[in-house]
């Protein structure tokens, strides 16, 4: 039985439709498998960035940290996951939570069976051969793409149209949630400052 929940995810990016129908009325989606699924993700995106052949890699090793390159996916992946049940709770979509965060986390698996191993192959590409890097790579982008549509569409039970207006105000509402979060962050720290530099003033004047 865990065997097939280990192959479902792939069953998932192959046969898209009947897969989410699956997972969202035969519940065999799996939580632990879709964050090991972003795990590996990160851990994808950590050697995609720092040992890429150079011919496709422009990142300043220097500069390089897997800190920031775990948040910068995380992140974004959650906030995604909660943007999309906001909307779709006020959308009337019938999908749930744990369904969202499954459907978007085995979306995301081409991108790993892709990007892993073409970090690797692209050591040894040459400038002529590194259109087929790119290409590798937009394909991933490109299925994982199609995965996210069918799966938000099957997850809620939504037309094609109604998907497509449902991410793009998702999209519209992670970004006023990053510009709201941004801005209280941006306040917090002015606050601290200032009651910093008064406790410092008190201090040095005591």
């Amino acid at each position: 039985m865990k065997s097939e929940h280990y192959r479902f995810p792939f069953h998932v990016i192959f046969h898209p439709f009947d897969g989410y129908w699956d997972l969202k009325y035969d519940g065999k989606g799996r939580v632990r498998i879709a964050a090991a699924i972003i795990a590996m993700l990160v851990l994808s995106t950590v050697l995609q960035r720092q040992f890429a052949g150079f011919m496709v890699n422009f990142n300043d090793p220097r500069y390089l940290n897997s800190l920031n390159d775990l948040i910068y996916t995380v992140a974004p992946f959650l906030l995604f996951c909660i943007a999309n049940w906001s909307i779709t709770t006020l959308m009337e979509g019938e999908g749930k939570f744990r369904e969202i965060v499954i459907a978007t986390a085995y979306a995301m698996l081409p991108i790993v069976l892709i990007n892993l191993p073409m970090t690797f192959i692209s050591r040894m590409l040459t400038m002529e051969e590194a259109a087929f890097y790119y290409l590798a790579t937009s394909i991933a982008i490109v299925w994982t793409g199609y995965l996210l549509f069918v799966g938000i569409m099957t997850v809620h039970q939504y037309t094609a149209t109604k998907t497509v207006i449902t991410l793009v105000m998702t999209v519209i509402a992670m970004g006023i949630v990053v510009f709201i979060g941004t801005l209280i962050f941006s306040m917090a720290s002015q606050i601290f400052y200032f009651f910093y530099n008064i406790y410092r003033e008190l201090i040095f004047r005591v």
